[in-house]
């Protein structure tokens, strides 16, 4: 799961494995595989990060904690 929270202020948690798409439209919009959508305040970057570590946290597509990204 990630944390992420609404415009207003209010966090709640996503589960990263239903995410389609991550835009900036200039608000981040999150796009599940349902098609449904919220807004953010996270930047794009930093959602993109925290689905690569929920990833390598639940070790799918052969992410893994003790490898740095890029080697």
């Amino acid at each position: 799961m990630i944390k992420v929270t609404r415009l207003n202020g209010k966090c709640f948690h996503i589960n990263a494995l239903y995410i389609d798409t991550v835009e900036s439209l200039p608000d981040t919009t999150i796009t599940f595989t349902n098609n449904k959508k919220i807004v953010v305040l996270e930047k794009e970057e930093e959602m993109v990060e925290a689905i690569i570590q929920f990833y390598r946290t639940v070790n799918i597509l052969g992410f893994r904690n003790d490898v740095e990204e890029g080697t």
